[in-house]
């Protein structure tokens, strides 16, 4: 089926529809875009996917969106479907398991990394995948630059997950990702909400899912997990304990009026949502874009919570973002609205220090692109580099990042300056 043809569909804003049209296979671009994409230009996709860390999952609502007479230039394809022509080498500093969850996993599925707050992965599936995925050493399918670690499902590992919940009184924040919750049925979604709300510690508890962004449908016609999700923040709100969705936007074109349905349907029915952006090159490092995007956000009750450096993980050195240039964004949007409504600018550190403001740097040197920040409430005494993307560096210090001798001393010299 072509992508007019599914577009014109008339089950297109069925949830189920979606899913079942959603293209997995490199090859099924062929027969989906064989109208609108000239040769090349598909065997520049399917070779640029052939060699992504993240396998391929777009649905039609997302294809639709794209702008296939610019699609070298599109926000949404560049996020989901690379093309090998824009692909560059990986920085020697990325790694799949960029933040070192699997260190700061006490038990299988969760990660404890912050004193008070941990991180439960329920699923290593989303409605869509993100090439840019911090998680690509495990979430989807296995892709030829990638085996994936797999873990067991959530309901073998759920049991001991809530033992090491209830014997650690300390964690009184929840955050419930994977993957993407939207992934989970309804059951499960209950399930695990009112299973956390079983422990008397935890005071917040936030559903992450991107689906709000890139399958609204799921949120207006599947009404038994939105009342799922519903419940549990009633139930939530009863005993004092707050309970939200943290979703993710990176463009004013993803806010359509299918998303507006949904966000006001959420709002209506009295479910916190929050935003969490990533900076990616060619798609939303550009103030003004930025810019609307918070303020459309902020319209729509959803609050503009973070945006993050991209992870330097493997496979997506064309899409990160430098320092330098987050720190200029970060200064052009602060006053665009009210204050509430301005997301902090953010990296999580690769190494697992957690998350830290982008101005809060001990040291930046702009030759080598290298970043220190340190977390003395995270992990007292660490220190933590974060690498600007090559592309951003000049031709000089591009090939010191080749020559390893040199690279190694240029990760002594910044850490012997910021001790």
């Amino acid at each position: 089926m072509r992508l007019h043809q599914l577009v014109k569909d008339i089950h297109f804003d069925d949830p189920i529809w979606q899913e079942r049209h959603t293209i997995t296979r490199p090859e099924q671009l062929r027969e989906v875009l064989d109208e609108i994409l000239r040769p090349p230009a598909l065997d520049d996709m399917i070779a640029g996917l052939h060699k992504a860390s993240m396998s391929v999952r777009i649905n039609p609502y997302l294809l639709d969106l794209i702008n296939w007479q610019d699609m070298e230039h599109d926000p949404i394809r560049k996020q989901f479907l690379p093309l090998a022509s824009e692909m560059t080498a990986s920085h020697p500093l990325q790694s799949f398991d960029a933040l070192d969850e699997t260190t700061d996993s006490p038990v299988e599925g969760l990660v404890h990394r912050y004193p008070d707050r941990a991180l439960l992965l329920v699923t290593d599936r989303c409605p869509v995948y993100c090439r840019f995925c911090t998680r690509s050493y495990n979430v989807g399918v296995d892709t030829r630059s990638v085996i994936k670690i797999r873990a067991q499902s959530i309901s073998h590992r759920w049991q001991s997950i809530l033992s090491h919940l209830h014997m650690t009184p300390r964690i009184v924040d929840i955050v419930v990702s994977g993957g993407d919750c939207a992934r989970l049925k309804a059951s499960q979604l209950l399930e695990i909400g009112r299973g956390l709300l079983t422990i008397p510690s935890i005071r917040r508890i936030r559903f992450a899912s991107k689906g709000l962004s890139v399958l609204p449908m799921k949120i207006t016609r599947d009404g038994a997990w939105t009342d799922a999700l519903t419940v549990v923040s009633d139930e939530g709100r009863r005993q004092g304990v707050e309970v939200s969705l943290q979703t993710h936007f990176n463009h004013p074109i993803e806010i359509t009026s299918s998303v507006l349905s949904a966000a006001n349907l959420l709002f209506t029915k009295g479910v916190m949502v929050r935003n969490q952006s990533v900076l990616l090159h060619g798609v939303n490092d550009d103030a003004n874009v930025l810019g609307r995007l918070i303020k459309h956000l902020g319209d729509l009750h959803i609050h503009p919570y973070y945006v993050y450096l991209c992870d330097p993980v493997p496979g997506i050195e064309d899409m990160r973002v430098d320092l330098a240039t987050a720190c200029q964004l970060e200064k052009a949007v602060r006053g665009l609205t009210t204050g509430y409504n301005m997301p902090a600018f953010v990296i999580d550190t690769p190494g697992g220090g957690g998350k830290r403001l982008i101005h809060s740097y001990e040291r930046y040197d702009r030759y080598s692109g290298l970043s220190t920040f340190t977390a003395p409430a995270v992990k007292a005494g660490r220190l933590f580099l974060y690498p600007d993307p090559l592309h951003t560096l000049s031709p000089d210090a591009r090939r010191d990042w080749l020559d390893p001798q040199r690279a190694k001393a240029m990760v002594t010299d910044i850490q012997r300056q910021s001790a």
